[in-house]
């Protein structure tokens, strides 16, 4: 399954876990002229994003490119969430690919 969200400069939930689940892929693209820095939380059921569950700080995505995290799958809880925010709005665009387990 995907979960496709906007990415604004506001840290925001982007995928939430519905039961258990793995991602398998996350791409951010920058649909932008312009460079842009993206922030990506992985974010316990009850907490919120902070630099204790941080996982990308301030990776730079350069214009009509695309970020591709798929190297370590996430196992996710329910209730879990993806938080992610960048440097300009309306410049970025995520996609999550996600299984239920």
């Amino acid at each position: 399954a995907i979960k496709n969200a906007n990415v604004t400069t506001v840290a925001t939930s982007i995928y939430t876990s519905t039961g258990n689940s793995a991602t398998t892929v996350m791409h951010f693209c920058n649909y932008a002229n312009n460079s842009v820095t993206a922030n990506v939380w992985i974010v316990p059921t009850g907490a919120t994003a902070n630099s204790i569950n941080m996982v990308y700080s301030n990776v730079t995505i350069t214009n009509f490119n695309t970020l591709v995290v798929d190297t370590e799958k996430l196992i996710l809880s329910d209730g879990d969430k993806i938080y992610a925010n960048c440097s300009i709005n309306n410049s970025l665009a995520v996609t999550v690919s996600y299984i239920g387990i």
